[in-house]
């Protein structure tokens, strides 16, 4: 056999493998999140998935947000526009945590129905900018966008 031929043997045999471990690993290391109403069916289907640890994507209930004086506790509602659930956190939440934004949360369903989070995740907004015509919008305020800097 020619050297050139092992060469590309050899190639084969090492690309073949690495996107063979590629592949397989992508299905290990997908995670999948439920809304309420998945988790409601699921819990309805076998009610002992309630042990389990799952994750859950969700939206704040806006005014549920209720924080432990400690800081280190806090409890609120969440829902995907039908099902909704009590959530309970003990840890620090992100900064972007607030009224109305989009969660993920990591955790157990306890017996009382209640989402005993272990992580939360909040998303972040995609742009962050103040409200049109406030004074201080842009430098030189005013809330007009000044002639010399390009609208994007």
């Amino acid at each position: 056999m020619k050297a050139r031929n092992k060469f590309l043997l050899g190639g084969v045999l090492v690309l073949g493998t690495a996107s063979y471990l590629m592949a397989s690993s992508i299905d290990e290391t997908a995670t999948y999140y439920l809304t309420p109403t998945e988790l409601a069916a699921k819990v309805a289907d076998n009610p002992r998935i309630v042990k389990n640890g799952v994750k859950v994507g969700a939206r704040v209930v806006s005014g549920t947000i209720v924080r432990d004086p400690s800081g280190r506790e806090l409890t609120f509602t969440m829902t995907d526009g039908t099902k909704t659930y009590p959530v309970h956190y003990r840890g620090v939440a992100p900064d972007t945590f607030t009224d109305g934004v989009d969660i993920v949360v990591e955790g157990r369903l306890d017996a009382n129905g209640t989402f005993q989070a272990t992580t939360l995740l909040a998303k972040c907004a995609s742009r962050y900018e103040n409200a049109p015509g406030q004074p201080g919008q842009y430098p030189g305020g005013g809330g007009q966008h000044p002639a010399s800097i390009p609208k994007a």
